[in-house]
């Protein structure tokens, strides 16, 4: 039985960033992401139930309206479900805290800044961006100079964070092998021994919880496996067909192999059946 929460559940990723006595551990982790000049003083929620066209996106976005220790205000949108068309949603979601800002009368368009934040539990399916864990996008001109200053994408792929615990060197690095690898930890490593990740696995511990958010916890973790297992079997069946297109066409073994990571043993039991 695990001693902590899996993060990526409804339940342990709003445990985590989206209770107001969690504030801190919220702002610590954004801030690791945020410019010098963006970093976070306060922060509120706000509701945004009504922007998401299903439950399992309700429970997944998170609007935070930011005040900066210079004072400015900002928007930082999180994210961290696998839905369809992920990167038009990405786009869509952002129009949202755009278009709220619009003033009636006399207003000058003047907007605050925008940051999209998305903590993904899984890849995107262009070959290119396989290899990237983080991806930091702005609006950009034809000679790469930043066209607009005030919308931001960061993209982080999760399964493509593969350092260990003698590799950490930043308190970003010291977040993301938290949150990748808190739900196989049975005691807090001595890298994470400090203050903030003290708090965040004393949030995280089972043993803490009431009767009531065990259930909780326990039925979200239920979605999350069930929806994991859809998802590997979606991506299993789309690497057989690409594997069965390529035997059709006439390609070896190792290129199928190159193309769709799937073992040679596997495909040549494809070649065997598609031969009866």
């Amino acid at each position: 039985m695990a001693k902590y929460i899996n993060p990526y559940t409804d339940f342990g990723f709003k445990k985590l960033f989206g209770e107001e006595g969690n504030k801190d551990l919220l702002i610590d982790f954004l801030n690791q992401l945020l410019p010098e000049h963006h970093q976070i003083a306060d922060l509120n929620f706000r509701n945004v139930e009504s922007l998401a066209d299903s439950l399992v996106e309700r429970k997944a976005i998170f609007d935070i309206h930011c005040k900066a220790l210079s004072g400015e205000r900002f928007i930082v949108e999180m994210q961290k479900a696998k839905v369809k068309y992920f990167k038009d949603r990405s786009l869509f979601y952002v129009t949202f805290p755009i278009r709220d800002q619009a003033q009636q009368g006399d207003w000058n368009f003047r907007l605050e800044p925008i940051y999209f934040v998305a903590i993904l539990d899984f890849e995107y399916d262009e070959t290119e961006e396989r290899r990237k864990f983080r991806r930091d996008v702005a609006l950009k001109d034809q000679d790469g100079d930043v066209f607009f200053d005030k919308l931001h994408f960061k993209f982080l792929q999760m399964p493509l964070f593969r350092l260990k615990e003698n590799e950490l060197k930043t308190k970003f690095d010291k977040w993301c092998y938290f949150l990748k690898n808190l739900e196989s930890f049975n005691h807090i490593p001595n890298i994470l021994n400090e203050p903030i990740f003290q708090k965040a696995f004393g949030t995280a511990e089972l043993a803490s919880f009431t009767a009531q958010q065990r259930d909780s916890y326990e039925q979200s973790l239920i979605q999350y496996r069930d929806l994991k297992s859809a998802l590997e079997t979606a991506v299993e069946d789309r690497l057989i067909e690409n594997a069965t297109n390529g035997i059709l066409k006439g390609y070896t073994n190792n290129i199928i192999a190159d193309l769709t990571g799937l073992p040679i043993e596997q495909i040549e039991k494809l070649r065997t059946e598609l031969k009866k």
